[in-house]
């Protein structure tokens, strides 16, 4: 089963129905888990090279053999894609990069009297967990605002461990709703020290029946998940009931309650006008990491957010990468929302929703699950808001790992092996041509020392050369002719010798590059990068060499070439923009070149005097009345009509864009 040609014929023996298919190497173990409606059908994409991932044709190189189950429905795929993807952690499945145990505070249902405790385990039969939270400090302090509002057991306590003991040793007492224990503890048993300070129900000495904490148990339970309008309507019933009563100490205790629910709210800086249940993921990738930040709206508050690593990035499409999060995380969390808000529609929305919505069908309020791309208006803000969110969460955790300089580093390594450098291109320059038909054509320098942007030695260059339309090739040659003279290289504003010199374009820019570096006689390694296929062409041999996808190496390449680009396009628009204002003044009857100075210098830019007065113009020196009222009425009607065709611009994007969304 080792070839191409027999995994082919294997597969087409698979079966037309839903499943779970697994990729193996030839050692047995399991490189990727998949789920399909038509497991033949996926599986052919597969080894027929239809799949256009990135990472689909590396990972079939080690592709040996493969194993699928056949179920029932897509549904069922999910479920046990899910299950495969914790059992094996197949390296080209999504995961978490750090596999942290993340904080959840954990009810323990199973329980005869459920207590309430901050947890990092392993998720366990009998016991709801919420969250995960930020960090341990965050489910702290929420567990003890909790009991601020109702007084309920902690894990930690010893008077309760010892009543679980009790019922466990003794099931007899716990029949019949528990009453037989109750008078036993009521009995025998003795009161914790939260049960005297008010923090503790008193179950340790029989002060509360095991239906009266039930109701306090889902009380904490609707509080922790978000849902509180209801009790803070059912707490200011009981102050407003006790005020009457004259019982003022019991309406204190209540109003202490209600004030610590409020309190939390006013920590929370987002609200929505409706009630709102809703989780927002917002996800930044780069090319081989992302990152995931979640905003919990429960009630139409925003009550916590979490932030994930990623181990896939822009080596996977933007939808299969939100679904394997999506999958990843609900499968840790039993806290799942109405709707689930994403920048990017998952391919396998349907049976997600159907999983997720019978995740919640043990819970107080059963639901049904919606996968929505947020439009307009404040719930797109919210989803902006958490990818940026992620984005800064993504830069934390390079700087806190030393992730981005063990990618450089990686990088460096990968293009000394591919490309046969005598070293690791400490120093990299690259050079990119931009022109519109000969006009205003320039080219830009960037720098990238030990695999980072070296601002400070980037270089812009204006073409001399004559040109009637573009010349990328002759431009190439100056750009090299005067970057690499002897008076540039022995010029220490332009840094050392490079050790890789890489040209945006093909064969073409490559052999001009190498044409005038050994007129000038040097021999420094150069490569020519296409934009189509991210190919290097290279002068040893005819066919490129290609990067592996995902690789670091092409990542910084990709990035070198883009720096160049943005550097080049920017430097074009400029001169572009200067030469249409000034041949604007140039049409004007009566400003010659003596006026002309006179005016930008009177105003110091073409932008302040395009914004001037008529009055501020007639005060230049050296220009008359009618020469002012002639620059100021061309002036007008020049931003007038550029005016108008930004709005029709504006309007054929906005109708485009309609018609896209439609």
């Amino acid at each position: 089963m080792g070839t191409t040609k027999t995994l082919k014929e294997l597969v087409n023996q698979v079966p037309q129905e839903p499943g779970v298919y697994l990729w193996k190497d030839n050692h047995g173990e399991v490189l990727y888990v998949g789920k399909a409606k038509n497991l033949r059908a996926r599986m052919r994409q597969y080894v027929n090279g239809d799949d256009e991932r990135e990472k689909i044709p590396l990972m079939m190189a080690e592709v040996s053999s493969f194993d699928y189950i056949v179920v029932n429905s897509e549904h069922e795929a999910l479920v046990l894609e899910l299950n495969l993807i914790q059992q094996y952690r197949p390296p080209y499945n999504v995961d978490f990069v750090d596999d942290k145990s993340y904080p959840f505070i954990a009810i323990t249902e199973g329980d005869i009297y459920p207590c309430i405790k901050y947890t990092r385990e392993k998720h366990v039969k009998g016991t709801r967990y919420f969250g995960p939270y930020t960090d341990a400090r965050s489910a702290k302090a929420a567990i003890d605002i909790v009991r601020k509002v109702c007084p309920v057991c902690v894990g930690t306590c010893a008077e309760w461990k010892r009543v679980k003991r009790l019922a466990s040793a003794h099931p007899e007492l716990c029949q019949d709703g528990a009453a037989l224990l109750t008078e036993k503890l009521a009995a025998e048993g003795r009161p914790c020290f939260d049960a005297h300070v008010g923090r503790g129900p008193g179950v340790c000495y029989g002060a509360v029946t095991q239906e009266e904490y039930a109701e306090t148990i889902q009380t904490v339970e609707d509080l922790i998940s978000g849902h509180r309008n209801k009790l803070e309507e059912e707490l200011q019933h009981e102050i407003t009931a006790a005020a009457t009563d004259l019982n003022f100490e019991k309406a204190e205790r209540y109003k202490r309650r209600l004030l610590a629910i409020q309190n939390l709210e006013d920590s929370q800086k987002v609200y929505f006008a409706t009630s709102l249940d809703a989780d927002f993921i917002g996800i930044y990738r780069e090319e081989t990491i992302a990152a995931a930040c979640i905003f919990v709206v429960r009630e139409g508050r925003l009550i916590r957010s979490v932030d994930f690593m990623l181990n896939k990035g822009m080596d996977i499409s933007e939808t299969e990468l939100t679904s394997a999060f999506i999958k990843t995380y609900y499968a840790r969390t039993q806290d799942v929302p109405k709707q689930i808000e994403v920048a990017c529609i998952p391919e396998d929305r349907e049976p997600l929703q159907f999983w997720l919505a019978q995740k919640t069908q043990h819970d107080k309020y059963p639901h049904k699950v919606k996968i929505l791309k947020p439009q307009r208006g404040e719930r797109k803000a919210l989803m902006d808001m958490a990818t940026r969110n992620a984005r800064h969460a993504l830069v934390r955790y390079e700087l806190r790992t030393g992730y981005d300089d063990e990618r450089k580093n990686l990088a460096l390594r990968e293009l000394e092996s591919a490309l046969s450098l005598e070293s690791a291109p400490m120093r990299i320059e690259c050079f990119d041509i931009s022109t519109i038909h000969g006009a205003h054509t320039v080219a830009s320098m960037v720098v990238f020392s030990d695999g980072a942007p070296d601002k400070s030695q980037y270089r812009r260059f204006k073409i001399r050369t004559p040109l009637d339309e573009a010349n990328d090739v002759l431009s190439m040659t100056e750009v090299f002719d005067r970057r690499y003279s002897p008076e540039r290289l022995s010029d220490k504003r332009f840094g050392k010798c490079p050790d890789l010199i890489i040209v945006d374009g093909g064969k073409p820019q490559l052999t001009a590059a190498l044409r005038q570096l050994e007129r000038l006689g040097l021999t420094i390694p150069v490569v020519g990068l296409a934009k189509a296929d991210e190919e290097l062409f290279v002068p040893w041999q005819d066919d490129p060499v290609v990067l592996p996808s995902g690789s670091a190496s092409l990542y910084l390449v990709k990035r070198v070439r883009d720096e160049a680009h943005r550097f080049a396009i920017s430097f074009h628009r400029e001169l572009r923009n200067k030469a249409m204002t000034i041949s604007i003044l140039d049409e004007i009857e009566g400003v010659g070149p003596k006026r002309k100075r006179a005016l930008l210098k009177h105003f110091g830019s073409f932008k302040k005097l395009k914004s001037a007065t008529l009055e501020q113009i007639e005060d230049v020196p050296g220009v008359s009345n009618e020469v002012a009222k002639a620059v100021y009425n061309t002036l007008q009607a020049w931003q007038s009509e550029k005016g108008e065709q930004h709005g029709k611009k504006t309007s054929r994007d906005t109708k485009e864009s309609q018609e896209n969304a439609e």
